[in-house]
C-alpha cells in the first residue's frame, strides 16, 4: 500500500479511498487503516498531506516568468470553460430563474471564499430589478434565512457545498418553508440534499491538488453573471426597464 502511494504521489492524490484500494487489490478498510497507521485521522487527511507534498516538488517550464505564469493560468482556465455547463440541465436553470423571478424575497447565503460571490450576486440581481439581500456576517445570514416565508427564496452559493455556516443557514431557511436554491461545484456536496433546485458548476481545477491549493471561484462567478442575464430575458419588459434604470444611474454617476 505505502509503496504504491510513494511510487506515484500524483496518482494517489487523485484517487478516492475505494479507487486506491482497487489499484492495490485490497479492501477500502485497509486504505483507511494504513492512513491511520501513518498518523492521519483518515484517508481524506492523508490525501491533503500528499497534495501538500506535491505542491513543494520543483516544477520548471520555458514560461517560468511572471507573464508566462499569468498567461498559463488564464489559458488553463480558458480550456476548462466548455466543462462549466456540462452538469447543467434546462430544468435546473429554468427552476432557478423562475424561483428568483417569483420570490417575494431573496436572501443570499455565502461564506468563506464564496462570500464575495454573494455580494456580487446581490448587486447583479438588484440591478436586474430583482432585489436580493446579502449580509456579510454568517450569523446574520442564518437569522435572515430563518425569517423567510414559503413564498421566499434562500440562494446558497458555496464552492465546496460543505461550509458549516452555509449548511446551517440552508437548513434554517428550509425549516422556515422557503425554497432553497444551491450553486456549488460538487454534485455530492452535503448542501445538495437540502436544495429544492441545484446548479452544479465544476471547478476550473483539473486535479485535486489544484483545487485544494487554488480553490478558484472563477467558474461560479462567471455562471452567476450569465444566470442574471438569463433572468433579465425571462423578466421581459420588467428586466429591460430595470437594466435601463440601472444604466441611467451609472451614467449620472459618471457625469458627477
Amino acid at each position: 500500500m505505502v509503496d504504491t502511494i510513494a511510487a506515484d504521489l500524483a496518482a494517489a492524490v487523485e484517487c478516492t479511498a475505494q479507487e486506491l484500494a482497487n489499484r492495490v487489490g485490497v479492501g477500502r478498510a485497509s486504505v483507511i487503516r494504513t492512513a491511520k497507521s501513518l498518523g492521519y485521522d483518515g484517508f481524506p487527511q492523508m490525501r491533503v498531506a500528499l497534495a501538500r507534498e506535491l505542491s513543494f516538488l520543483p516544477s520548471r517550464s520555458d514560461d517560468d516568468n511572471s507573464v508566462g505564469l499569468l498567461r498559463g493560468t488564464i489559458e488553463k482556465f480558458g480550456h476548462s470553460l466548455p466543462r462549466l455547463t456540462e452538469a447543467l440541465t434546462e430544468e435546473a436553470v429554468t427552476d432557478f430563474v423562475a424561483a428568483l423571478h417569483e420570490a417575494r424575497r431573496v436572501v443570499i447565503v455565502a461564506a468563506g471564499l464564496s462570500a464575495p460571490l454573494g455580494l456580487d450576486a446581490a448587486m447583479r440581481l438588484s440591478s436586474a430589478g430583482r432585489p436580493a439581500e446579502f449580509l456579510q456576517d454568517s450569523l446574520a445570514q442564518q437569522i435572515a434565512a430563518g425569517s423567510l416565508e414559503p413564498d421566499s427564496v434562500c440562494l446558497v452559493i458555496s464552492g465546496s457545498g460543505a461550509t458549516k455556516d452555509s449548511l446551517a443557514a440552508a437548513s434554517t431557511a428550509r425549516a422556515a418553508g422557503a425554497k432553497v436554491l444551491v450553486m456549488t461545484s460538487f454534485a455530492r456536496a452535503p448542501l445538495v440534499a437540502l436544495a429544492d433546485a441545484v446548479m452544479v458548476i465544476p471547478p476550473v481545477s483539473e486535479s485535486f491538488p489544484d483545487e485544494l491549493l487554488h480553490t478558484s471561484r472563477a467558474a461560479l462567478a462567471l455562471v452567476i453573471e450569465s444566470l442574471v442575464q438569463v433572468l433579465l430575458v425571462y423578466r421581459g419588459d420588467r428586466g429591460r426597464e430595470a437594466r435601463e434604470a440601472a444604466l441611467s444611474l451609472v451614467e449620472k454617476r459618471l457625469k458627477a
